[in-house]
């Protein structure tokens, strides 16, 4: 089978790759680039588990082809935090308690990222649409709506506090 010779930068480093045409974009993560805060779950495109950001748009991993990333910029978890320092989405997710198992948290940050890059201050009903096709089976949604808009204040200069979520149903 012949390979498709592609260039991406994947967390701010740039790699020459040869990809089958077959290889989703998930396998080239996690197999290629040993960058297994990408999770696979449902392998279908609607957990969410997967997603990272192409060109800053949250995708699915597991459903996009790795050479539709040829000269594209990726992002993953693990090029969210500078060094020690984490982003303050990972900050918010950490002190708001919204990850138990951690196996959906990847995902539900890197979303949260490209939200708040398209809408730096949604309400919590914005929040609860753009979020709707990431899925947590263990933390409950209470608290990952609580962090998402404490991330919205501090990353729009607002500072830290309980995220404006009270009353909400959290789901």
């Amino acid at each position: 089978m012949r390979e498709i010779p592609m260039t991406v930068v994947v967390n701010g480093d740039k790699h020459e790759l040869s990809v089958p045409p077959h290889e989703t974009l998930i396998e080239c993560l996690r197999d290629r680039l040993g960058l297994l805060g990408v999770k696979k779950s449902c392998d279908v495109q609607v957990c969410g588990a997967c997603t990272v950001l192409l060109d800053d748009r949250p995708v699915s991993a597991c459903t996009v082809l790795a050479f539709e990333a040829r000269g594209k910029s990726l992002r993953t978890i693990e090029g969210l935090a500078r060094g020690d320092e984490l982003h303050p989405v990972q900050e918010a997710f950490v002190e708001h308690g919204a990850l138990q198992c951690g196996f959906c948290t990847p995902g539900m940050i890197m979303a949260t990222v490209a939200l708040l890059g398209e809408n730096p201050r949604p309400t919590a009903d914005e929040v609860k649409h753009y979020m709707r096709g990431n899925i947590c089976r263990c933390t409950g949604y209470k608290r990952i709506l609580e962090a998402i808009l404490d991330a919205s204040r501090r990353m729009s200069g607002g500072g830290k506090g309980n995220g404006g979520a009270k009353g909400t149903d959290g789901g």
